[in-house]
């Protein structure tokens, strides 16, 4: 499997898994720990907080996101990058992410939706292939 299908193939083996801050297994996760657990399990190690991983890999443009690219947002009035997820795929050009919703749990969400959409902050690129 390749390093994109693994990420996300790993990531989706948890949704419905309930919001859990600091949380790391399928008991209770939050947004961080499914991108560090997916990751992980493709031999790829990644910080295990937002504030972190906003300085990995490669900053691009929202239209070039691919499977396995992380979306990054600021869900609060402060400035700070404050949540996160990873691209499963692209619907109409905008990207269909998962992750761990403090309301939902693991799901997945589209930049379609007008709360998303206007909280994205940036998108980065941490796989090459």
């Amino acid at each position: 499997m390749k390093p994109r299908e693994g990420v996300v193939y790993y990531a989706k083996a948890y949704l419905g898994t309930p919001y859990a801050l600091g949380g790391n297994s399928k008991s209770g996760i939050d947004c961080s720990g499914l991108i560090y657990n997916a990751f992980s399990q493709q031999g790829k190690r990644v910080p295990r907080t937002v504030d972190e991983l906003r300085k990995k890999g490669k900053r691009i443009s929202v239209d070039r996101a691919r499977k396995g690219d992380i979306l990054f947002f600021r869900t609060s009035r402060k400035r700070k990058l404050t949540h996160a997820g990873i691209v499963v795929s692209t619907r109409g050009g905008l990207p269909q992410f998962i992750h761990a919703s403090s309301s939902n749990g693991v799901i997945i969400s589209s930049l379609e939706n007008p709360y998303w959409k206007k909280a994205h902050a940036q998108t980065r690129r941490l796989l090459k292939k």
